[in-house]
């Protein structure tokens, strides 16, 4: 059940002067947020609160209010004209706080976009053609992992490098029969390339962490399709580190 309390107004209003502040029916308000309201001349209109007794004179009303404003807070379902500098999208106009889980994981999703970029320019100024063209299809899929979390669509089924998850997975836990190298200590002297894949590797395990933390409610996970897909991504990147040290792409 949804309570908007005066610290809630407060960081809300911090920074934004509003005439009315609409709250959802089912909200329960606390006395000193009502307080908070009234000193601050704010009017309080609660949304559906239409009784027989009183509907003509609440439809005039919502017949002579201007268009509601653009933002609704996740929170509270009191509304913004403007966007509060502390506060972004959730999907489409709900607003959150910008530490919420979901928005730091696309951040992170955003983050490790950039590392892969790095990496690609890296491999194509070595001349290294084919692991530019891996990293490519690394990218793909990490916009693919974002889009699918932002419009809330499922992930489609998981392929790199032609390999399905199975696939993949199996080759990262054996490189000795698939790239006839040992696991992959990483050291200095194995280059930048090497150590620059390694570093998105990291990266990925800590994106999929965020995503454990956005998607766990009350001990059930929801989005096992993008948590699985990054688990397989670091998985894929491992891969690209195998086939690097072992000359793959010479």
């Amino acid at each position: 059940m949804n309570v908007l309390t005066e610290a809630v107004l407060r960081s809300q209003l911090k920074k934004h002067k509003l005439d009315r502040y609409e709250v959802r029916s089912d909200m329960i308000i606390t006395p000193s947020a009502r307080q908070y309201l009234k000193e601050n001349n704010i009017e309080l209109v609660v949304q559906e609160e239409i009784t027989a007794s009183k509907g003509r004179q609440v439809e005039e009303k919502i017949q002579d209010e201007p268009k509601k404003p653009k933002y609704i807070c996740s929170y509270t379902g009191g509304y913004f004209d403007e966007k509060p500098e502390f506060m972004t999208q959730l999907y489409g106009n709900k607003l959150v706080y910008k530490d919420h889980p979901r928005i730091v994981l696309r951040g992170k999703l955003d983050s490790i976009q950039s590392k892969t970029l790095e990496l690609q320019l890296m491999a194509h100024n070595k001349k290294l053609e084919g692991l530019k063209k891996d990293l490519n299809e690394v990218l793909i899929l990490l916009r693919n992992i974002l889009r699918a979390e932002v419009l809330e669509e499922e992930l489609k089924a998981l392929t790199l490098f032609g390999y399905r998850e199975e696939a993949l997975r199996e080759m990262s836990h054996h490189p000795k029969k698939y790239f006839n190298i040992d696991h992959v200590l990483p050291n200095y002297e194995m280059g930048e390339m090497v150590l620059g894949l390694n570093t998105l590797r990291s990266s990925t395990r800590e994106v999929e962490l965020a995503a454990i933390h956005a998607f766990k409610s009350d001990g059930e996970f929801h989005r096992v399709d993008i948590i699985q897909g990054l688990n397989r991504l670091s998985s894929g990147i491992y891969i690209l580190m195998c086939r690097t040290v072992s000359g793959f792409y010479k």
